[in-house]
């Protein structure tokens, strides 16, 4: 029967950050389980043997024949002397489950092979209605396999180990016995754990993972910085940037580019050429994204994949001629007044330049005008394609209503676009072309896509000033000061203070920024829409703008579900029956 032998020795620190204690004030219990072998069901276990330790104290002992519910197979009880006889009396392991749950709680649970004994217990718990509750894990057969050598020891198994620690208990494949040999060989692997500098139980966790020699010998980088909001930054030899990253924990982030949870193969390669961190720290979250954008697009690391090359997006705009074409640039003029954008790509410029061209009969040709000569028309003049201004076929203000003006107000009203192409959508469907009719619908995406764009970004870059607040997670309030579109100063306001005084602070010292041209003159596209996406947050709060910040209400907006429908749909039939 369970023994209740045992002290609860959990400690109030560990519930703050588990993590953060020492090897020395964890809590380990040492759990053992003899099974009958089969897979892990909710069954099969014979014996539990479970050693609670703090400080190289023992603390109590639980120790409990079970009933696995089946007959005990003979080669089990040639390998551990458990008979049928001796588990018949035993209770079933739904009634010792609670009792090793409780010896459980707050503690971090050791076994050698961990994740065969955690899966029994698991199993057992989902299976009977009992909640596992995950403690933290160390396997000793892992830990060994990060601080001894071959040369110290040929295998990691428990009987080696406790060999070469010369445990005063040596393993006898029974639950409590191979429990107290696995507490002396736990005691054994911590005290060569210093040598690594694992000082805490979360270190000795991620420790004990498939880390690289390399996380290993660079772990230390990660001594020292804040736990607050702000922007990390991997520095090479000669001090260039390598990587930048955001976080609302610093430290807490940079730590597990050192763990077994990063994989990535460019990470580790950055790792390797990184020589220190250096922090940024920010007022709030906000502002760390922010000028994390700021820094990649200025240094352009290597490392990074995103936001390296803002200055590359394009715009469609149309040029300034009698009969003006759609023309893809990376910058826009102060007297240009029809434009479409921006666009990552030039391949996103022009398939929502197809997507408009289907839609009204601009011209596609390259060549300039005149109103006074004509030249000979090309094939799309004689597919109805276009109106063959080039012959003179249209005249200017004709070919400004039907064929300029719709782009013109593509971003603040594509109803005239966005219906044509509709249009052409059913009439590709109902003739059975459904690939055209995908190809139209991947068009038309394309254009609502950069107008719905436009129209938000416009809508916060017309602001010239606007202050925003929401609760900070410690209390206080995050403030971020925003002037056409660009974040102008951040600030937090301590708990229990009135904001006023912070906020004026912040508009006072805030940087100057002018008007400019485009729905992005002072900023990244980036930038803006992710003080849009903060901004938007219910719990974020508008305490004063400049002027209204207003969506139009016959806007490309109003076509942000057509929008959704039409980036899921598949090239099927059906898919153009959703539109």
């Amino acid at each position: 029967m369970v023994r209740p032998d045992y002290v609860q020795g959990t400690l109030d620190a560990q519930l703050a950050d588990p993590g953060a204690v020492s090897l020395r004030e964890t809590t380990f219990v040492v759990v053992d389980l003899e099974t009958t072998g089969g897979a892990p069901d909710g069954g099969g276990i014979t014996e539990i043997g479970a050693v609670k330790v703090r400080g190289g104290e023992e603390l109590g002992v639980l120790a409990t024949l079970v009933n696995p519910g089946v007959p005990v197979p003979p080669f089990i009880t040639v390998l551990t002397g458990i008979t049928q006889a001796m588990v018949a009396p035993a209770p079933p392991v739904e009634m010792v489950l609670p009792s090793l749950l409780e010896f459980l709680r707050g503690a971090v649970l050791v076994a050698h092979n961990a994740p065969y004994d955690v899966g029994f217990l698991k199993a057992a718990c989902a299976r009977h209605g009992y909640t596992w509750p995950d403690p933290r894990v160390l396997d000793t057969a892992a830990l060994a396999r990060r601080v001894l050598t071959r040369d110290e020891v040929p295998n990691r198994k428990l009987g080696t180990l406790a060999a070469f620690f010369r445990t005063r208990q040596q393993p006898t494949h029974r639950a409590l016995d191979d429990a107290k040999a696995t507490v002396d060989v736990l005691h054994g692997l911590i005290a060569r754990l210093g040598g690594h500098r694992v000082h805490t139980i979360g270190d000795a966790i991620e420790f004990a993972k498939a880390v690289t020699p390399t996380q290993r010998r660079k772990r230390h980088l990660a001594d020292g910085l804040p736990h607050v909001p702000g922007v990390y930054i991997f520095r090479a030899a000669d001090d260039r940037p390598l990587y930048v990253g955001t976080s609302v924990d610093i430290a807490t982030r940079v730590r597990s580019y050192f763990t077994a949870a990063e994989k990535r193969a460019r990470m580790s390669e950055m790792i390797g050429a990184a020589q220190r961190v250096e922090a940024v720290e920010c007022a709030h979250a906000l502002e760390a994204e922010v000028r994390e954008l700021r820094l990649i697009a200025a240094h352009a690391p290597p490392y990074n994949r995103r936001s390296k090359f803002p200055e590359r997006v394009v715009w469609l705009k149309l040029t300034r001629e009698p009969y003006p074409r759609l023309s893809v640039v990376r910058t826009l003029a102060e007297d240009d007044d029809a434009y479409l954008g921006p666009f990552a790509s030039r391949q996103a410029a022009e398939l929502a330049a197809a997507g408009l061209h289907d839609a009204v009969p601009l011209r596609q040709c390259t060549h300039k005008l005149s109103i006074r000569t004509t030249i000979a028309a090309c094939v799309l003049a004689e597919l109805g394609r276009c109106a063959a201004p080039c012959e003179h076929r249209i005249s200017v203000p004709d070919y400004e209503r039907t064929s300029v003006d719709p782009f013109r107000t593509a971003a603040t009203d594509p109803r005239v676009v966005v219906d044509a192409l509709l249009a052409r959508i059913d009439t590709l469907a109902e003739a059975q072309r459904y690939e055209e009719a995908a190809v139209v619908r991947g068009r038309l995406a394309a254009v609502l896509r950069a107008a719905i764009r436009m129209q938000r970004l416009t809508g916060l870059t017309t602001i010239a000033q606007l202050v925003a607040a929401r609760r900070a997670p410690a209390g206080g309030w995050e403030i971020a000061v925003v002037r056409h579109g660009r974040l102008a100063a951040a600030g937090t306001s301590p708990p229990g203070v009135h904001p006023r005084p912070t906020l004026d602070l912040l508009r006072a010292t805030a940087e100057t920024v002018l008007p400019g041209t485009g729905p992005i003159p002072n900023a990244t596209a980036e930038e803006t829409e992710r003080i849009l996406n903060w901004l938007e947050r219910p719990e974020t709060r508008l305490v004063e703008t400049s002027t209204g910040w207003v969506s139009p209400v016959r806007g490309a907006a109003r076509y942000r579900e057509l929008l959704r429908r039409a980036e899921g749909a598949p090239s099927t039939k059906d898919s153009t029956k959703s539109l």
